[in-house]
């Protein structure tokens, strides 16, 4: 079992999560998470494809995968790879997040954890369960009965035609097909979370 800090790596799939620090919420209201998915977008989009995630109100989850030096533009890319470390590029979204969560809720100070976590995922059967887990989690913590009534997360993205820069495809067939995915999501049953988290 890997450690939950890995050092992130291109060419490489990660499980990265965080919380508020000492759980304290992260979101407040459906501005909060729309302006997260767009700073999300702005600084993660040019160095990694996303293939799940969920926003809890204390939490987050998502399912990634480094891009290839080759693959990368813009200003992730300089003559050397990466412009700087990929860690980094998070931390500059966790930043630009919590100032302006701070003036919006008129608050002070660290919102999320140092360091984020960060897991190595080395097999398709593990790219699977932590999709499932990453989808489920609003069930699992009691917020939803089924995971298409939770609107935060990649499930209705995954199971919809709608253009997206989730890599649908691929998450569907790691499952098969759509159909598949829905039933393995239908009957998952949420192990002991240090199988995802440690």
């Amino acid at each position: 079992m890997t450690t939950y800090l890995e050092k992130l790596e291109s060419g490489h799939f990660y499980h990265v999560y965080n919380r508020g620090i000492n759980g304290c919420n992260l979101f407040q209201d459906e501005n909060n998470y729309i302006y997260f998915l767009s700073l999300y977008e702005k600084y993660i989009d040019p160095i990694a494809e996303t293939y799940a995630w969920v926003l809890m109100p204390n939490h987050f989850h998502f399912l990634i995968y480094i891009k290839d030096v080759k693959d990368l533009t813009g200003f992730a890319l300089n003559l050397s790879g990466l412009e700087k470390p990929p860690h980094q590029y998070f931390s500059n979204l966790f930043n630009a997040y919590t100032k302006a969560y701070n003036k919006y809720t008129h608050r002070h100070g660290a919102l999320f954890e140092r360091p984020f976590k960060r897991k190595l995922i080395d097999s398709e059967e593990y790219l699977r369960q932590v999709v499932l887990y990453i989808h489920n989690n609003p069930k699992h913590h009691g917020f939803v009965a089924d995971v298409v009534e939770y609107p935060w997360s990649s499930y209705l993205t995954s199971t919809s035609q709608k253009d997206t820069k989730l890599q649908r495809e691929e998450v569907l067939n790691w499952f098969g097909d759509k159909k598949n995915f829905v039933l393995c999501h239908r009957n998952f049953i949420t192990n002991d979370e240090k199988d995802y988290l440690e």
